[in-house]
């Protein structure tokens, strides 16, 4: 299968663009940063390809490099990263992957960012009724040897009608379950980067399989999937 790398002009693209974030200089060299974009992207639909050996996907988005400002103290126009997200295929599998490539700073990951409500409950009160199966997925010497710890935001205390005294508070108390890996720039620019990827996320398929379950699922076990 075709292996494609990044190339460094595409990460020196991204230093000059950190030092001159401003429009007129984009616009000056906006057909460079196509050009490196369009690398980038090659990149990660190969990886898609990959991928999809060993896990159904949906679908592949690219973020645009201009940042929304609206909101932010940073007016900055652009990012200063390239980043991609990957979907998975269809209700019955739950997860996402991700992947930035920013110099110095590049990382990938993986797992539940963002749940929403009906989900972090299921997820938590299958932790509060038995955590013993999830702890041994997370903890598995594979698994744990690729993405290290489970990490992401959590609560200071234990999530309203949980006891904050139960022996899994560390895990109930998450508002994420997320894995990250990270890489630097000799990494992200040896021959070898989409592999490291692509074993990467395949590492982390018995996690998706547990939560996958979780999720669609009752506290019964019962299928929750119309």
């Amino acid at each position: 299968m075709e292996t494609v790398s990044i190339s460094k002009d595409a990460l020196e693209f991204l230093k000059k663009l950190s030092a001159n974030n401003n429009r007129d200089w984009f616009q000056e060299h906006k057909k460079e940063f196509k050009t490196h974009e369009k690398e980038v992207k090659d990149f990660y639909l190969t990886l898609m390809e990959r991928m999809r050996l060993h896990d159904e996907l949906d679908k592949f988005k690219m973020f645009r490099i201009y940042r929304d400002v609206r909101f932010s103290k940073d007016k900055t126009p652009y990012k200063t990263h390239y980043a991609g997200s990957f979907s998975r295929a269809g209700k019955a599998l739950r997860g996402g992957y991700y992947a930035r490539i920013k110099p110095g700073e590049t990382f990938i990951a993986t797992g539940f960012w963002d749940p929403n409500k009906e989900d972090l409950f299921r997820i938590r009160k299958e932790l509060e009724t038995n955590a013993s199966e999830f702890r041994q997925v997370i903890g598995a010497k594979k698994l744990k040897g690729v993405w290290g710890d489970l990490t992401g935001d959590e609560l200071k205390t234990a999530p309203k009608g949980f006891d904050k005294e139960h022996p899994d508070i560390d895990l109930i108390r998450k508002k994420q379950f997320i894995f990250v890996r990270n890489f630097t720039d000799k990494e992200v620019l040896s021959s070898d980067f989409l592999s490291k990827v692509d074993d990467s996320f395949q590492a982390i398929r018995p996690y998706f399989d547990l939560m996958s379950d979780i999720l669609t699922t009752n506290l019964n076990g019962e299928s929750l999937l119309r």
